[in-house]
C-alpha cells in the first residue's frame, strides 16, 4: 500500500525513525545497515518501505534500498520469521554477506545474529536457497569475471557450490579461466 517514502528526516531513534511527509509524521522501523546510512536529522531522505497490518497495529518498514526490501520480503515468508526478526537479520548482516551465507550454507553466520537460534538459522538456509540475490551461484567474492566463469563451470561439473567457492579461494586472483579451472579441479581432487 505504502511503496516509498520521501520527506525530512525528523526523530532518529534507533531503530525508528519518523519522516516528516508534508506535515504528516510517519514512524518507520529500519534495519541498523539503514539507519547508520541515514544523514543527520533535518535533511531530506527517501525510503522504500514494507506495510504490515496486523490485528492490533499497522507498521510500516523502511529500507534504503531494494535489495534490503526484497530480502526482507522473503525473510518474512519463512514459517517462524517475523518482522522483528527479519529487520535483527538485515540488522546483523548485509543482504550480500546474507546470499552468501544462503550460498554457501553456513548456518554458523546466521547464529551469530541476535535471536536467531540454529533452528532458526537452519530454516532461514534452507528456505531462502535459491530465492536470495540477483544471481545465486556468485558468492560475494566471486569478483573477476574469470573467477565467476571458473566457478560456474565447477558447478556445471557437478561440484555443489560450497565445493565450488572453496577452491575459488585457493586460486590466485588473476588466474585465467582455463588455468584455473586445472588448479580448482586439482584441489577438490584432493
Amino acid at each position: 500500500m505504502i511503496g516509498k517514502l520521501t520527506g525530512i528526516l525528523a526523530e532518529r531513534n534507533p531503530p525508528q525513525v519518523v519522516i516528516d511527509c508534508n506535515g504528516v509524521g510517519y514512524e518507520v522501523d529500519v534495519p541498523m545497515s539503514t539507519f547508520y546510512n541515514l544523514p543527520g536529522v533535518g535533511a531530506k531522505i527517501s525510503l522504500l518501505t514494507h506495510f504490515i497490518v496486523r490485528e492490533d497495529a499497522q507498521i510500516l518498514y523502511g529500507f534504503g534500498s531494494a535489495e534490503e526490501r526484497a530480502a526482507f520480503r522473503q525473510l518474512i515468508k519463512i514459517s517462524g520469521v517475523g518482522p522483528r526478526t527479519a529487520l535483527g537479520v538485515l540488522s546483523g548482516m548485509s543482504v550480500g554477506e546474507l546470499s552468501q551465507a544462503v550460498t554457501l550454507q553456513e548456518a554458523g553466520r546466521l547464529v551469530k545474529v541476535p535471536g536467531i537460534g540454529k533452528k532458526i538459522a537452519e530454516r532461514l538456509l534452507l528456505e531462502l536457497k535459491g530465492k536470495l540475490g540477483a544471481d545465486i551461484g556468485l558468492p560475494a567474492h566471486a569478483a573477476s569475471d574469470a573467477q565467476a566463469d571458473i566457478l560456474q563451470a565447477l558447478v556445471a561439473l557437478g561440484y555443489s557450490d560450497k565445493e565450488a567457492a572453496a577452491a575459488l579461494k585457493s586460486l590466485p586472483k588473476d588466474v585465467s579461466v582455463s588455468d584455473g579451472i586445472k588448479l580448482a579441479l586439482k584441489a577438490l581432487a584432493k
